[in-house]
């Protein structure tokens, strides 16, 4: 009954916002990567099964496999001057379900203000808080159902304005052959204060995803379907692609692509179109017992890339 009632949940939600506009949407860092491993594989996964709290940003589902009572902290170094901060703790409740808070913190550094005549009339700072909670739910053996609530607050100079969003996630899992089979509605919402009279739309995206392990190697190979609330981009541009090798029990290396944000950020030098490596991600993690460690490396522009850096503690 659970399972059904959260399915179709999912359902209505993400037939209510599938007619939703390409228009300018608001609190567009939630698109980025929070933890290093997601970001290695490239960025959007929401069918990585792992031992790994910083998942349930991707889809709130996977928080089902993170080891409860552990602190996840995470920092992100992104474009020039732009930082971003993560943390997050999770414990269980009972066998079927684990709990989450967290939060997330973009700061987008110093900005020169300036008149109508463009004369500089001083500075001002932008940033970009989330506050968020996660429930995921055994459905059944193989089964895991997940939500986010979120409660967003963005500051531009002197205007300010307020969201609430819902992530809603499923997942199934078989682990005997080593499949993930996942579908993600990411920032269902809108604003609940405009920084003016303009009241803009959540970033919403529908993903869905598949994670499959080699019998004969300790390889898992990933593909994410991005964006498939707008069926009219071109194929290349929902898929992103990404894996990730385990050299023993406690380390891993991974890799992705992400061919949207490649095509987004080509240029146009003489005949030819580049990317300058734009779509790419890399990153690596070691597993000290009750410590892990992860970095990861992205080009997210043609003119910049960014770093990383996740670390999460068992209590």
């Amino acid at each position: 009954m659970k399972k059904a009632a959260f399915s179709i949940l999912l359902a209505l939600c993400v037939s209510s916002s599938w007619a939703q506009s390409e228009s300018e949407t608001a609190y567009n860092f939630l698109r980025l990567p929070v933890g290093a491993h997601a970001a290695a594989i490239g960025g959007d996964n929401v069918s990585l099964v792992e031992d790994d709290e910083n998942l349930a940003s991707n889809n709130p589902a996977l928080l089902s496999s993170s080891t409860p009572k552990t602190i996840a902290l995470n920092y992100m170094s992104y474009m020039q001057g732009v930082k971003a901060a993560s943390a997050a703790f999770n414990w269980a409740s009972g066998e079927r379900a684990t709990w989450a808070v967290g939060a997330q913190y973009l700061d987008y550094g110093k900005m020169k203000q300036t008149d109508e005549n463009n004369i500089q009339t001083g500075d001002f700072s932008a940033r970009d808080i989330a506050v968020n909670g996660t429930l995921a739910y055994m459905l059944t053996d193989k089964i895991a159902g997940g939500i986010t609530t979120r409660l967003i607050t963005s500051y531009i100079g002197d205007y300010n304005s307020i969201g609430f969003g819902v992530d809603l996630g499923l997942n199934y899992y078989d682990d005997a052959h080593q499949l993930s089979v996942s579908l993600t509605a990411k920032n269902l919402g809108g604003q609940l204060k405009a920084y003016d009279e303009n009241y803009e739309k959540m970033p919403f995206d529908l993903q869905a995803g598949v994670t499959k392990g080699l019998s004969s190697i300790p390889l898992r190979l990933s593909l994410t379907l991005v964006d498939l609330n707008h069926p009219h981009y071109k194929f290349l541009n929902h898929v992103v692609v990404g894996g990730d090798i385990l050299l023993g029990d406690n380390l891993w290396l991974g890799m992705g692509y992400n061919f949207r944000r490649a095509d987004e950020m080509k240029i146009t030098d003489g005949d030819k179109d580049s990317s300058h490596g734009a779509g790419l991600s890399l990153g690596g993690g070691i597993d000290l017992n009750r410590l892990k460690i992860g970095v990861s490396y992205g080009k997210y522009h043609v003119s910049s890339s960014s770093l990383i850096c996740s670390a999460a503690f068992s209590l």
